[in-house]
């Protein structure tokens, strides 16, 4: 079995899951290497190659090494497309956080270039690894729980005014985008969408509420139409002291889930002889316990994260690449969620009902990557 060759850009929390997923998940021992890291902070980048056994560098040595394969672009989100078109550029595949970017023509851009280059692009969306949601997908898909009605996503976090004083991007709309939508509830509205399917049209409001001195939102509420019929409300906010755990909430008219963080936190679904006719249960028969998917315990990682989300997610890319396939994630189901997002915006901004566009861009159909042939093992 041979490995792909990492390097990892931006040294930040996020970075840092990258590194020491690559190097300590042990399903990705013999698929992947990590090979070196890259920041603007030199100190960051030593720190981080110190610890996950790499080595430290600038970005454009980086992206000029002929013995990376692969890069992890772990940057602020308004720099993703421009790195990723970089690596591009140097025969790399590429790996881009959350969000794919900031704009939809940026998303374009990289999407192009990928595939003018016949290189995979995969955007981090690791909660659709996630057991928990692996399992609700497969249950939707079985039509467990009958006609999809409603959902609910609450992302109800914390972030002082400290960690938007932490870094000139934080908050702004250039390289931030967005503020608690984008930047922390984009994983809840790409998740929301693989289950419950593409969002066509939104009403929002956004405020700035419990910080100063940033462009973007604190508070977001939407009311999201799906493709199929059913609504979906969501929150997502950086000013709700001292923070809550993310919930999604799917209801339909034989059954409904609640996924809390990364946990099934409650499942029903009606037999074939239930009688549904009346009142239903009110909550009753949680049966999460018998469909939560058996798995070991796990250390979370110094970014407060689960390893294997990531770690799975990037096995899935490291298979692409061996396969000729496009990622389970790619940059179309990136750039869907980021439509959504933008949609929310523009709906708060102008007070209307706005349409999400569902077409791809002209010119970046999806494209197979060619394979690589790394080092071996």
């Amino acid at each position: 079995m041979s490995r792909l060759r990492f390097g990892v850009i931006g040294c930040g929390v996020i970075g840092g899951l990258h590194a020491r997923v690559l190097t300590s998940y042990p399903p990705l021992a013999a698929r992947a290497r990590l090979v070196a890291v890259a920041s603007p902070s030199p100190e960051r980048a030593h720190r981080l190659a110190a610890e996950t056994g790499s080595e430290a560098t600038d970005v454009a040595t980086l992206l000029d090494r002929p013995d990376i394969d692969v890069i992890s672009v772990c940057a602020p989100s308004g720099l993703h497309a421009e790195l990723g078109r970089q690596a591009l550029a140097a025969g790399k595949h590429v790996v881009v956080e959350k969000p794919i970017d900031v704009t939809a023509e940026a998303a374009d851009q990289l999407i192009d270039s990928a595939r003018k280059a016949g290189r995979a692009l995969a955007v981090i969306s690791q909660r659709r690894y996630d057991p928990a949601s692996r399992m609700l997908r497969s249950a939707l898909g079985a039509g467990e729980l009958g006609t999809l009605t409603s959902g609910l996503v609450e992302v109800p976090l914390w972030r002082g005014q400290s960690y938007y004083d932490s870094g000139d991007w934080r908050g702004s709309r250039a390289l931030d985008g967005g503020g608690a939508l984008l930047n922390q509830g984009v994983h809840a509205v790409d998740l929301v969408q693989w289950l419950m399917g593409p969002v066509v049209e939104v009403t929002a409001h956004t405020a700035l509420k419990g910080h100063q001195g940033i462009e973007v939102e604190d508070v977001v509420t939407a009311s999201l139409r799906h493709a199929s019929g059913a609504l979906t409300s969501l929150l997502a906010t950086t000013a709700a002291y001292p923070g809550r755990t993310t919930r999604l909430t799917v209801h339909g008219d034989r059954g409904s889930a609640v996924i809390d963080n990364d946990e099934l936190a409650y499942f029903h679904a009606a037999g074939p002889d239930d009688d549904t006719s009346a009142y239903g249960a009110y909550g009753a028969g949680n049966q999460a316990a018998e469909r939560r998917p058996a798995a070991p315990e796990q250390p979370r990682d110094a970014s407060g994260l689960l390893p294997a989300p990531h770690g799975d997610q990037l096995l899935d890319f490291c298979d692409a690449v061996a396969e000729g396939r496009p990622p389970g994630v790619d940059g179309e189901e990136g750039r869907r969620a980021l439509l959504s997002v933008l949609a929310v915006y523009e709906a708060a901004r102008t007070g209307t009902v706005v349409r999400v566009p569902s077409a791809p861009a002209p010119s970046t159909s999806p494209a197979t990557p060619a394979p690589m042939t790394p080092e071996p093992a």
